[in-house]
């Protein structure tokens, strides 16, 4: 019976192989320092397969260098040994809720979500540090090799001591903020589907790194646009030369030919334009039919030049390839400014078809009669976004004011992202008839998870997100640790609770179904004791004391979640218990996993699980009754549900 291997993929393995598959002659054999033989890649070699000339010695090129990226590209591609611990008394609606909040180190629940949310992330938002020289940062040590670090990441605590001051007197200032972001980023992309996108806020500090960052993980070609967000349009008053009004959003594909963004509601200064109003109470404006502007004359679209004739005593209105009026008619045709023959917008056949929606009409200003399109408000698409949002609902000061407005005293968390900017950035990167993931894994106060909610509530879309946040402690003197929250992601675990029972009660009616809810899970070492990863450095004398190989302190249903993270099962997928044969089991999602990690498993037990024909089942090493039990595992799941993909923790 195969083991669960509990530990993320090794993508530095995995990209050998690829090589391999690719350059065989290039994939060779080197000592370790520790005199191991490894497999490893012969750089020379792989260079010359990937030249047209002769390679010698090193060559200036286009790329992105600072200080520490060979540990930022360790950091990416190392694997961890790491778990998620599932916490219900800080959760809300634990068992049917889909969306999840995973507190601890943002890059190692990254790659603990690569497994199970491979390519299936919708849209990514972050808001990183801006590296301002007054941010933590956080304190990625890798200048190690990756068995080194995989044996120090089963071991590393959780706590917020992760973050160090990078200060304006720091003189890796922009290589530190780069070797943090980096790979965090290049985890990111994995997760994100084909048609995904990333937004990522910034400012002026970092924007030119972090576009070349991204131009290097999701490649130029990729990059969508810069978009100018007016976020305090007085401009900050202790900006020494420009009061800065202003930073930015960076969207950013997977893949652009897949990419379809969403848009915007009319704003008002438009909606004002719907002034006229049909027989049945509908709003519209009129619109020229003359095509104006380049490529308006008769001449550029011959087709696009027809007649319409006009009855004024009763309001008809038809079209016509020839001159063919009728008695009491009115001729049009599309004249331009110098009283030469212009064109129409539409061409004979749709003014055919739509006639309903044009009308015409005499224009006193240029003396002429004209035809115009109904264009109605309620039929009008999306509006495109531009790269400049100087709307109301970005500015600053607002996100302050919807924190309080939850019962937050404003210096709990200061300068909280506005919603308005998250309702547009959902908006754009998410479709309201989908169901969506949506990442944030710079959570802060869970901005992004409180604008989804209401913008779930208002059109009725199934999005569900994943936050991400270090527990990052509050300072003792703050506001924050007064009221009572030590660290940051107590903060945002809060103001969704609140959030949520504030937007539950007020779409009671419209939406009695909303999830408001969310499954809070923590980072933590491995459920598995060291012996599980190191075997070898058990001595003989400690054999007993190893027997079972997980730690007491952890729950079955720790190592439920540590299953389904190694195992690729998503997170948010609904767990029911039940009592068979004496024994607790859980039930992921009906049948896609069955699980027992009681003690004294018996044959009767392995049976009924088997008759259920669960897609997976996984039992504790160390659980069953007696060896003979271990055996016929495999033997009575072949027999009675062959299926059935059987493993051990």
């Amino acid at each position: 019976m195969d083991k669960l291997k509990l530990h993320t993929p090794d993508l530095i393995a995995e990209n050998i192989e690829k090589l391999a598959a690719l350059f065989p002659n290039c994939v060779t054999e080197a000592r370790s320092e520790e005199g191991k033989l490894t497999r490893a890649v012969d750089f020379d070699q792989l260079r010359q397969e990937l030249s047209t000339s002769i390679v010698d010695g090193p060559r200036e090129r286009y790329h992105l260098d600072w200080p520490g990226r060979r540990e930022a590209m360790l950091a990416a591609n190392a694997p961890i040994a790491r778990t998620l611990r599932p916490c219900r008394e800080e959760s809300v609606d634990f068992d049917a809720t889909r969306n999840l909040f995973i507190e601890g180190d943002n890059l190692d629940a990254l790659k603990l979500l690569q497994e199970t949310y491979l390519n299936r992330v919708k849209m990514i938002y972050i808001d990183p540090p801006y590296n301002t020289g007054k941010d933590l940062l956080y304190d990625d040590d890798f200048a190690e090799d990756a068995s080194a670090y995989l044996v120090r990441s089963n071991q590393r605590d959780n706590a917020g001591n992760r973050l160090v001051a990078n200060t304006e007197g720091n003189g890796r200032f922009h290589s530190d903020w780069l070797t943090m972001l980096y790979p965090r980023l290049r985890v990111a992309r994995n997760l994100l589907r084909e048609d995904g996108v990333l937004f990522v806020s910034i400012d002026d500090s970092e924007a030119p790194n972090l576009r070349k960052v991204c131009d290097e993980i999701f490649g130029e070609v990729n990059f969508v646009a810069t978009i100018v967000n007016t976020n305090n349009p007085k401009g900050r008053s202790d900006d020494k030369f420009i009061a800065t009004a202003h930073e930015y959003v960076f969207v950013i594909a997977k893949n652009i030919n897949e990419l379809r963004l969403g848009g915007f509601d009319a704003e008002e200064h438009i909606t004002k334009r719907y002034n006229k109003t049909d027989e049945t109470g509908r709003l519209y404006r009129e619109i020229d039919l003359r095509k104006t502007g380049d490529g308006d004359r008769r001449e550029d679209r011959p087709h696009m030049f027809y007649y319409f004739y006009h009855e004024p005593t009763v309001g008809s209105l038809r079209s016509s390839r020839e001159q063919s009026s009728l008695p009491g008619e009115i001729e049009i045709i599309p004249l331009r400014d110098d009283k030469s023959d212009g064109r129409w917008r539409w061409g004979f056949d749709t003014a055919q078809k739509q006639m309903s929606e044009l009308i015409a009409r005499y224009m006193p200003n240029r003396g002429i009669w004209g035809v115009f399109e109904k264009d109605y408000l309620d039929g009008r698409p999306l509006v495109k976004s531009t790269s400049s949002w100087a709307f109301k609902d970005v500015n600053s000061e607002r996100g302050s004011e919807q924190f309080i407005e939850l019962g937050f005293k404003k210096e709990v968390f200061p300068r909280p992202k506005p919603l308005g900017t998250l309702d547009r950035v959902l908006r754009l990167g998410s479709n309201v008839d989908g169901d969506d993931l949506v990442l944030d894994f710079f959570a802060g106060s869970a901005t992004t998870a409180h604008a989804l909610l209401v913008l779930n509530a208002e059109d009725g879309g199934r999005r569900h997100y994943i936050m991400v946040q270090l527990p990052e402690a509050c300072d003792e003197t703050s506001e924050a640790y007064k009221a009572g929250y030590k660290t940051i992601a107590e903060i945002a675990k809060e103001r969704i609770r609140r959030a949520g029972a504030k937007i539950k009660a007020e779409s009671a009616l419209t939406r009695p179904n909303l999830d408001v809810g969310f499954r809070v899970l923590k980072l933590d070492t491995s459920n598995m004791k060291d012996v599980y990863y190191a075997p070898d450095a058990i001595t003989q004398s400690d054999l007993l004391a190893h027997l079972d190989n997980i730690r007491e302190d952890r729950t079955t249903e720790d190592l439920l979640f540590q299953v389904l993270v190694d195992w690729g099962v998503d997170l948010a997928l609904s767990i029911a218990t039940e009592a068979l044969a004496g024994k607790t089991v859980f039930f992921v999602d009906g049948n896609a996993l069955a699980a027992c990690f009681d003690t004294d498993i018996t044959e009767d037990l392995v049976k009924e699980l088997a008759k259920r024909k669960p897609l997976r089942a996984v039992f504790r090493d160390s659980s069953y009754g007696s060896d003979s039990v271990k055996i016929n595992v495999e033997q009575i799941f072949k027999l009675l549900s062959p299926g059935t993909e059987i493993k051990s923790l």
